[in-house]
């Protein structure tokens, strides 16, 4: 059942590099939460990687139409190759709103949102490259998508604590509502990690 033909190894391969893309986006926002400089050549850095993965999640979605038999659920192949994708346009839309909306100086608090969000991706790539074999991984598998979960865990509660701590010392409503949406699309990628991880989880119960 897990002696997969090389065509149906390429699914395998190409969420590898969908979970690589990621992990370089969430680091080039960590660049720019702890190191607030050259933010256009960093967001042309991640608008060029949106484009990658896009162009990942496109082959995946060609490859599942022109296969009959695929190694996982067509659906389960689906949602973990679009959520990933999703997850980086969650990336790039938190810069886009640092740019657009000139945001200034990052909290230490989304400082340590952005760390916690690149820890989370450094799992799924862990995670990634162990699904080719289900079976004889599953409990590294999981072990990485336990991680992932305390990970949202942890970034939940930097999340609420930030947003409390602009209400409670930023004078200027503007930009209260400017770094409440910049956190809340932080907050998002999040979930959608937890989400890819209770997937992953989903799937080896399936397949282990």
């Amino acid at each position: 059942m897990f002696g997969f033909k090389p065509k149906e190894d390429e699914f395998f391969k190409l969420f590898v590099d969908s979970s690589h893309v990621l992990r370089q986006g969430a680091y080039v926002l960590k660049d720019v939460m702890d190191n607030y400089t050259q933010l256009e050549e960093k967001m042309e850095h991640i608008s060029k990687l949106e484009h990658e993965a896009d162009d990942i999640n496109d082959a995946i979605i060609d490859k599942l139409n022109q296969t009959f038999i695929t190694p996982l659920d067509r659906e389960d192949i689906y949602s973990l190759a679009t959520m990933l994708d999703d997850v980086v346009d969650f990336l790039q839309g938190t810069m886009q709103r640092m740019m657009l909306y000139k945001a200034g100086k990052p909290t230490p608090g989304a400082a340590e949102l952005a760390s916690v969000l690149a820890e989370c991706t450094e799992e799924m790539v862990l995670a990634f490259a162990l699904l080719k074999n289900i079976k004889g991984n599953q409990h590294k598998i999981l072990d990485h998508t336990h991680k992932i979960g305390a990970l949202e865990s942890q970034g939940d509660n930097i999340y609420r604590r930030e947003v409390a701590l602009l209400f409670d010392t930023c004078p200027d409503p503007i930009e209260i509502i400017k770094w409440k949406e910049i956190l809340e699309h932080m907050e998002n990628a999040l979930d959608h990690c937890e989400s890819i991880g209770d997937l992953l989880r989903g799937v080896v119960m399936k397949y282990a």
